[in-house]
């Protein structure tokens, strides 16, 4: 961080709750890839690994909550406001929606033939262990992590790499319920599989979602790809040395922000001392600014539609931001439950629009 830090801001926090990730089985099964494999790995499924090896600091994604402004859908600091935007997350996640269609959800879950190719176990253990929970269908975390083991031990590395890149689609990209891998995340793992389906609308989408549910209500967890956006905030709020690549490197080279007191830095920093358009950005040449039908850019997630307003990004793309936005550009927008009237027409928009 730069030094040109104001006076604290005087804001009242509250606590929040923030779901656990738990990737510690993850790793142990990254340890039985040698080299050759980590790199099929990242060739199938690109910076998805390195993501979820991420240690996320609780108390910096605590503190960033007490600053997204619901209304907005920004983060709103003392004098800036910053909007996780798809183009970062394209870049922090390796996985860019040029040429490619996005994933959107439609509510409707993967067969248990589909699921059961991939997983490399018949249908009908799948029927035997899957769990329904508040009318969402759900396979246990212990069953699923039991297969690639087997895997490995067979020396069968390909269903090894793809059973492994579903735990993490389940267990970081789309988590949500402790212990368990919901069939969403499932579909959006199958999407990609088989049709290089990008996730980025949908993570976006899912972690605007949980910050609005937490302004709604005061109990609500944050549930979300945390390891993204901690990532996110962390090129944003740190400057270093080198020109990194990707900005999952740049956040490694950041060694300062294990040692920093998050609520503190986050009531003190001005948008002077942010790094506002982080060298990785250089070269970009389109952003996604509206979508057919809406003003801004509507994103489709597994638990919501919900939109979000490029207009208050423009520092962060490079550009001076010149007055206020109309009133237009930043109307919020939010459809839950895909049985919602608006949900069909949402989606087709961000169908047209991507």
């Amino acid at each position: 961080m730069g030094s040109n830090q104001g006076p604290l801001l005087k804001k009242r926090f509250y606590q929040v709750k923030i779901k656990s990730l738990e990737v510690a089985s993850l790793q142990e099964l990254g340890q039985l890839m040698d080299q050759l494999q980590h790199q099929a790995f990242r060739k199938a499924y690109e910076k998805i690994w390195d993501l979820a090896m991420i240690e996320v600091s609780v108390e910096a994604i605590a503190s960033l909550t007490q600053y997204y402004n619901q209304p907005l859908r920004c983060f709103t600091f003392r004098d800036f406001q910053l909007v996780p935007i798809v183009e970062e997350f394209e870049e922090i996640l390796g996985c860019p929606l040029g040429g490619r269609k996005p994933y959107l959800f439609s509510g409707l879950y993967p067969s248990k033939a589909r699921i059961a190719k991939v997983v490399r176990i018949w249908a009908q253990e799948l029927d035997r262990v899957k769990q329904n929970r508040n009318g969402i269908v759900e396979i246990p975390r212990k069953h699923l992590e039991e297969k690639p083991k087997a895997l490995a031990d067979q020396g069968e590395w390909a269903s090894f790499i793809d059973v492994l890149a579903l735990l993490v689609f389940g267990f970081v990209l789309f988590t949500n319920v402790d212990g368990i891998v919901d069939l969403a995340a499932i579909d959006a793992f199958l999407a990609y599989h088989h049709s290089m389906e990008s996730p980025i609308i949908a993570i976006l989408a899912d972690a605007y979602d949980t910050f609005d549910r937490r302004c709604e209500k005061s109990g609500a967890r944050i549930v979300c790809c945390t390891p993204a956006l901690y990532v996110w905030l962390v090129l944003h709020f740190f400057r270093h040395e080198g020109r990194p690549v990707c900005p999952i490197q740049g956040h490694r080279l950041c060694a300062e922000k294990g040692k920093e007191n998050w609520e503190q830095l986050l009531a003190s920093v001005v948008g002077g001392s942010i790094n506002w358009f982080p060298q990785w950005k250089e070269g970009r040449a389109t952003v996604l600014s509206s979508c057919e039908g809406f003003s801004n850019v509507p994103l489709m997630g597994t638990r919501a539609c919900i939109n979000y307003n490029p207009v208050l990004a423009i520092r962060q793309l490079g550009y001076p931001m010149r007055g206020a936005p109309s009133e237009e550009s930043i109307t919020p927008f939010i459809a839950r439950g895909f049985r919602d009237p608006m949900g069909g027409y949402f989606k087709e928009s961000a169908r047209h629009g991507a």
